[in-house]
């Protein structure tokens, strides 16, 4: 989903989560969408995914969109590693709220 297409349907949509997505040995964040039928979209340039460098430009990008809330996910291998489900979705295990 590139910006625009993003800037449109959080015009017309109001039940979405936007996931600010962090991984584990890495600087740069990106930023997917989860529509309510349950389909995700990651926030794309020329149709490769956009890496932010900080929490800043996230916040940024995401105002332009008319967005202010969002959730801070951070993916550590550790579970995928050793064959345990992840629980991203687990509101008080591996996500913060976001407001900005």
């Amino acid at each position: 989903m590139d910006f625009q297409a993003l800037k449109d349907f959080v015009a017309h949509h109001d039940n979405f989560e936007i996931r600010v997505i962090g991984h584990a040995g890495s600087r740069f964040y990106q930023v997917e969408l989860e529509d309510v039928e349950g389909g995700r979209h990651m926030l794309t340039r020329a149709g490769k995914p956009i890496l932010f460098r900080s929490l800043e430009d996230v916040y940024n990008e995401l105002r332009r969109a008319g967005i202010h809330r969002a959730y801070l996910v951070q993916q550590v291998p550790h579970d995928e590693v050793i064959g345990r489900e992840t629980h991203y979705q687990d509101p008080l295990t591996s996500r913060m709220p976001l407001v900005f």
